[in-house]
């Protein structure tokens, strides 16, 4: 299995390398600043310095892969998933690659009745509400696309291993939610639907 993760420094996606890697995959790690990848140095992994903005780097870089992660990320800004997620989307199209899968957030579409009060009106409402546009945008984009993808929306992310004891494709009603999760388990759940099609073509919903 041959993947590239978009995103591959942010707190998801290094964890999504280093487990694909630890699964004997073959990686490539698209970045804008090869230095940050320095945590990490391994045989099957390969870096592609390249800016997510701009759709022919993209275009070069998914090349010859079998599937595509993206946890893009810049924070509060809300400037890079949504822009960065279309760029992916039509090089997959024009390379022919088919297989997306995409780290959102909890709150998007119909899981925003699992979010709490201070997580409707104080984060995504207030401090986080840039971001949050953006990831609407994004899974817009991915949505009305024909590609063969999985978006997955946890809640909030924090350290620790891999648990795999999190709730999963729950619907809007469901409330027996401490809205955490780790990023270790984000990251495995991802990794699974590689060869899983429980979810293919959906959203879905990751929390413990």
């Amino acid at each position: 299995m041959n993947i590239i993760v978009f995103g591959a420094t942010g707190t998801v996606g290094k964890e999504i390398v280093k487990q694909a890697l630890e699964k004997g995959y073959d990686v490539t790690a698209f970045l804008r600043n090869p230095g940050k990848m320095t945590f990490l140095n391994h045989p099957n992994l390969r870096v592609y310095t390249g800016d997510v903005t701009n759709a022919e780097e993209v275009k070069n870089a998914v090349k010859n892969h079998d599937a595509v992660f993206c946890a893009l990320g810049d924070g509060r800004a809300g400037k890079i998933r949504a822009l960065g997620t279309l760029n992916i989307i039509h090089a997959m199209n024009s390379v022919a690659v088919r297989k997306l899968i995409c780290l959102s957030t909890l709150g998007i579409g119909d899981s925003y009745g699992n979010l709490n009060f201070i997580w409707k009106h104080i984060m995504f409402g207030m401090l986080l509400k840039k971001a949050f546009n953006d990831h609407k945008l994004q899974e817009e984009y991915i949505r009305n696309s024909d590609l063969d993808y999985t978006i997955v929306r946890p809640s909030a992310l924090t350290d620790g291993a891999i648990t795999g004891g999190y709730a999963i494709g729950f619907d809007e009603k469901y409330k027996k939610l401490n809205l955490k999760i780790s990023r270790a388990d984000v990251a495995d759940f991802m990794l699974r639907q590689l060869h899983r099609e429980d979810y293919l073509k959906k959203a879905v919903s990751i929390s413990n």
